[in-house]
């Protein structure tokens, strides 16, 4: 049976995704809201989906990831001022992981950005109000002229060892030429749409973004009808393979209130840059010089098995004192082990350094580790 949309308090404020009735086919087992959205988070037990991402292919509605699109004469200039990471570096067709950072170097976001031609950029967005905060910068830059708007457009992935397999027989070999972070046209079932070689799994993966999204439900069915013989499943987020991956869920292991540099993310800002061309440039030269005074780490937590992902951020205590906090962690059934990351003290960030957790199934011991946990040349997504 569908899931039960009266279990969800709804209203003309929260959409459905243009993909709601193709994935109600599929009995999806909850939902949760995201930028405004109805998102289908499971369809099956969350071990059972990471196995799946593991082994074949798994197709997951993303289309809550809302683009927010700047283009106009002075699309550039104004992309640019948004993040401290060098677009001039990144070729129409081509895909790059960026940060939305402020004046103060907080991260506003950490979309992936897709530029769609010299002066049109996609930046697509994790749950946050990033739009109102560069419609809000552009008051600040009256004399660019700039449209900043959400783009009509909804993104699935299409993630897993099979998933070139399957693109293949949707959109013939030439596909496989996509090059890691780039994108082009194609279309799906009669529809056009947008492909990249990009993905929130780190696992081999495309992203497929629909244009004309009334057609959302037909593209969602031809590629599960193409999928069946590869073993396709309908899933949600891989929370155990994203940890794995050591890949950061805005709001929930970073915020507006941390910068790229206690982050360990320093590899996306470009110093070469001028202060004038991104807001966020002068704050965070100030922090390099200074120094930050805590970090975000991985840990491998003892004892049994964590029940599920956790709801809350788990206080890492020295005696009765907390120094920091658990924002992500999950039971690694491949790995065996309970693993997650924590924000403490840079004096407790080093390899090795043990910490004391508190959590909802009694106080864990942890250790301080190498991320990413599995893959830590992220040679996988690339292959």
């Amino acid at each position: 049976m569908a899931f039960d949309m009266s279990l969800v308090q709804r209203g003309a404020r929260n959409r459905r995704t243009p993909y709601y009735e193709a994935t109600q086919r599929h009995d999806p087992k909850g939902f949760t809201v995201y930028n405004h959205m109805y998102f289908p988070i499971r369809f099956d037990t969350f071990e059972n989906e990471f196995d799946a991402l593991l082994n074949d292919v798994t197709l997951w509605d993303v289309s809550v990831e809302r683009c927010l699109e700047i283009s106009g004469p002075d699309g550039f200039t104004f992309a640019q001022l948004l993040t401290p990471r060098d677009l001039s570096r990144c070729a129409v067709g081509q895909a790059k992981y960026v940060l939305i950072c402020d004046s103060d170097g907080g991260i506003v976001n950490d979309p992936v950005l897709t530029r769609m031609d010299e002066t049109t950029f996609w930046f697509a967005l994790a749950s946050s109000d990033a739009l109102l905060f560069a419609r809000g910068l552009k008051n600040a830059y009256p004399d660019l002229d700039v449209t900043i708007e959400e783009a009509d457009v909804a993104p699935l992935q299409v993630q897993g060892p099979k998933s070139k397999p399957l693109m293949v027989k949707l959109l013939g070999e030439e596909i496989l030429d996509l090059r890691y972070y780039f994108w082009r046209h194609a279309e799906i079932a009669g529809v056009p749409v947008v492909v990249t070689r990009t993905g929130w799994t780190s696992e081999v993966g495309y992203e497929v973004y629909t244009i004309d999204t009334s057609r959302g439900n037909e593209v969602y069915g031809a590629i599960m009808e193409a999928g069946a013989e590869f073993g396709i499943r309908p899933t949600g987020p891989s929370d155990i393979r994203r940890i794995e991956g050591a890949i950061f869920n805005w709001g929930a292991d970073m915020t507006y209130e941390n910068n790229p540099l206690e982050m360990g993310l320093e590899r996306l800002v470009d110093w070469d840059l001028p202060d004038e061309a991104s807001i966020s440039l002068p704050a965070l030269r100030r922090i390099r010089e200074e120094g930050v005074s805590r970090r975000i780490v991985g840990v491998e937590f003892d004892g049994e098995p964590f029940a599920a992902l956790n709801d809350t951020k788990w206080p890492v205590v020295d005696g009765q004192e907390r120094i920091g906090k658990v924002t992500s962690a999950i039971y690694s059934p491949r790995l065996d082990k309970n693993i997650g990351f924590a924000w403490v003290p840079v004096a407790e960030s080093a390899l090795g350094t043990k910490l004391t957790v508190r959590t909802e199934w009694g106080e864990r011991n942890g250790v301080v580790v190498e991320m990413p946990f599995v893959d830590p040349n992220k040679q996988i997504p690339v292959s």
